[in-house]
Order: C-alpha cells, then sequence, then structure tokens
C-alpha cells in the first residue's frame, strides 16, 4: 500500500467511522464493547484489499454483517444446554436470587480473611491445584498450606455462617475435638 492510498483509507477512518460504529452497535445488540471489536475487525479486513475496493463503505459494511452473523453461530452452539427435563421457571428465579447472595456473602467474608488465607483458597479450591502445587507457588510446606487452609476454612464459616448451606448434605459429620481427660491406671 502506497502513501496515497493509506491516506485515503485514514480519512475513510475518519469520515466513516463514527456512522460504522453505530451500525456496529445494533448489530451488536448495545453491546459497544463488542461493536468496537467488530468494526476494528472489519477495518482490518478491508485495509489489506483497499487498493482493490470500489465503495469501501458498502464493504465494510458488508465485512460487519458477515462478521456478526459469524459470531452468532458460534455463540448459539455455545448456548445450548441439553437437560433432562426443563427447569421450573419459579425454582429458577428463586435458585438466581439465592445464588446472587451467597455471591455477595462469600465476597465479603473473603474480603474479611488475611491475603495469605485468600491465596491458599484460592489456590486450593478455585484454581484447584494439589497441596503440594499450593506449597511450590506460596515457597512454604505442604503442612503449611494445611493448616493454613484448614484455618482459612474455620474463619471462613465464622465470618458467613450462610455458607454452610453449601457444605454437601451427605457429608460425614467431623470428629469432635473434645479431649476428655482418660484416667491412666499403671
Amino acid at each position: 500500500m502506497d502513501a496515497a492510498e493509506l491516506e485515503s483509507f485514514r480519512e475513510f477512518v475518519d469520515n466513516r467511522s463514527s456512522a460504522l460504529l453505530k451500525t456496529a452497535v445494533l448489530l451488536c445488540g448495545g453491546d459497544r464493547h463488542a461493536a468496537e471489536d467488530l468494526l476494528q475487525n472489519a477495518l482490518a479486513k478491508a485495509v489489506g484489499k483497499w487498493q482493490r475496493i470500489d465503495e469501501p463503505e458498502a464493504y465494510v459494511r458488508r465485512i460487519l454483517y458477515r462478521q456478526q452473523v459469524s459470531r452468532w453461530r458460534l455463540k448459539w452452539r455455545g448456548r445450548e444446554v441439553v437437560v433432562a427435563q426443563p427447569p421450573e421457571a419459579n425454582a429458577v428465579g428463586a435458585d438466581a436470587a439465592a445464588a446472587a447472595e451467597l455471591r455477595v456473602v462469600m465476597r465479603t467474608a473473603l474480603s474479611r480473611l488475611t491475603a495469605r488465607q485468600r491465596t491458599v483458597l484460592v489456590l486450593r479450591y478455585f484454581e484447584d491445584l494439589p497441596e503440594a502445587d499450593v506449597a511450590r507457588l506460596l515457597g512454604c510446606s505442604v503442612g503449611t498450606v494445611r493448616s493454613t487452609t484448614h484455618r482459612s476454612l474455620a474463619r471462613l464459616r465464622s465470618l458467613a455462617p450462610e455458607l454452610a448451606a453449601l457444605d454437601p448434605p451427605d457429608a460425614a459429620p467431623r470428629p469432635s475435638r473434645d479431649f476428655s481427660p482418660v484416667e491412666v491406671r499403671p
């Protein structure tokens, strides 16, 4: 691409990008960030063929339309979830509200833990790393990871008793730590 063609492309982008962005926003259902990505990709495709394009705006609009249709097709395949029975309408709304409330409780409780406690819990349960990997990443022993995990979960349970709803119902009860004195006879 020579300097004149490059200048022509820049002039086109300066003059027509706002109108093209409006079209892209409408194509993306009002999502401005997705629209900017869509327009940027369309312009990137057009710049390579700029010297052969007779009607630049029509060409870029056609790219916008085709790219958005491709996005819809890709998203549709990923969105569909097959279930045995359709969910009940009331249960979905109640579950969504309860899940949102649980997320808020969890976020608040996690913010009250120390940085080390949060880090261990995130690495163990969110990232699903084994204790040895967590120990290696944090530069401590496996025993330290275990004890920190235990203390962090205990603190989390004390800060937010509502999280007990997350424990599986068939979990075995924890052994009591009540050590009563035992009479030892010589």
